[in-house]
């Protein structure tokens, strides 16, 4: 019976592996226990609730990019997060800490090297965060989504992808899932999603070639993002071909969203890359233009190996993705060939891998204990 602290939040990027390795953890050992940490902040506040795991919040403390007078206040905020993550360690007498990224994760880190408790890290992305750049010097296990994260003694694990993405059958949900969302179950789909919160300049270009894609008989599935969908967004169908444009704020089950798919456009952060190359559905990424290149870095391995086409933001318009979508659809070789690609390029289950050797950590500190 393990005691199982994981830490991770702010964005869907840490949250979703989090969520995805304690469902495995709690169903290889169902009477440990398991508790999330969290800042008020983030998504985390939300979803990880949702998902039937108990969170516990500490103040974040961000790290500015400039020299400014919150520079100067984080050793004070440091102490104060690392003294309450303390406490939430030595209250759930806590057996394994593991930390997946951000504000949250570095507080619980260094709390628990403090108290002597194995930490186990995962970097979601091709180029680390502070956060596990710092615990990997001393963490247990280093776990990696991506084969050349730049970490000391990485391990090239995969992703954490939920039950629904690993297990898809693609072929047996494809008709149910284009019905669901109102589209014609055997017309080519293209899924367009910028992340949960959208991105604008993919929903303009995909606004402003809509109508060609439509008259070329592709149909469009477009997840706007929540703060991006108004009511100007509606169903429109080409009168001549029948390909009808769905605009959606959000989409609950992305694995619908997938199984529905024969290509999509979005983002490469690491989760969309992870999941889309675990269901083998083709890609073509446009990396977020801001941050250190982790999102271009991301797609690198997926593109290198046939399954992705990457666009750069700059270049990426209407004239551009209507050109590339419509030819990628009249090649018959194509997506069949980029869906090949991404067999051999992902490792299978790395939720239940890592929940594994976590919970191995986790026995001998547990038996101390006991």
């Amino acid at each position: 019976m393990a005691h199982v602290v994981l830490a991770g939040g702010g964005t869907a990027g840490h949250t979703s592996p989090l969520i995805a390795t304690a469902e495995r953890i709690a169903e290889a050992d169902p009477a440990g226990g398991i508790v999330a940490v969290g800042t008020p902040r983030g998504l985390e506040t939300t979803v990880v609730p949702a998902a039937g795991l108990r969170l516990e919040l500490i103040p974040p403390v961000p790290l500015p990019r400039s020299l400014t007078l919150d520079l100067v206040k984080v050793p004070w905020r440091l102490v104060d997060s690392v003294r309450q993550a303390r406490r939430i360690l030595k209250r759930e007498a806590a057996d394994v800490a593991v930390g997946f990224g951000g504000y949250v994760s570095l507080p619980v880190y260094l709390a628990a090297r403090t108290l002597g408790v194995p930490v186990v890290i995962h970097e979601q992305n091709a180029l680390p965060g502070l956060a596990n750049k710092v615990a990997a010097r001393f963490a247990k296990l280093v776990a990696v989504s991506f084969p050349d994260t730049p970490l000391p003694g990485a391990q090239y694990l995969g992703l954490p992808v939920r039950r629904g993405v690993a297990e898809l059958d693609v072929d047996a949900r494809r008709a149910d899932a284009r019905l669901g969302f109102g589209l014609d179950p055997e017309r080519p789909t293209l899924l367009v999603s910028g992340g949960s919160q959208g991105a604008q300049s993919i929903n303009t270009a995909t606004l402003g070639a809509r109508d060609e894609l439509l008259a070329g008989g592709v149909q469009i599935l477009h997840v706007l993002g929540p703060k991006n969908i108004t009511d100007a967004d509606v169903v429109v169908t080409d009168e001549a071909t029948g390909a009808r444009y769905v605009p959606l704020g959000y989409v609950d089950a992305m694995e619908d969203a997938y199984a529905a798919a024969d290509l999509m456009v979005g983002r490469s952060g690491a989760g969309t890359v992870m999941e889309t190359a675990t269901v083998g559905l083709p890609v073509i990424f446009v990396p977020l233009p801001h941050g250190n290149g982790e999102q271009a870095r991301n797609a690198t391995f997926l593109v290198d190996g046939g399954a992705a086409r990457l666009i750069v933001d700059a270049d990426f318009d209407a004239a551009r993705m209507a050109r590339e979508v419509l030819a990628l659809f009249a090649d018959a070789d194509a997506l069949p060939a980029m869906r090949r690609a991404t067999r051999d390029l992902v490792p299978a289950d790395a939720a239940g891998r890592l929940a594994a050797r976590v919970l191995a950590i986790a026995e001998p500190a547990g038996a101390e204990r006991g």
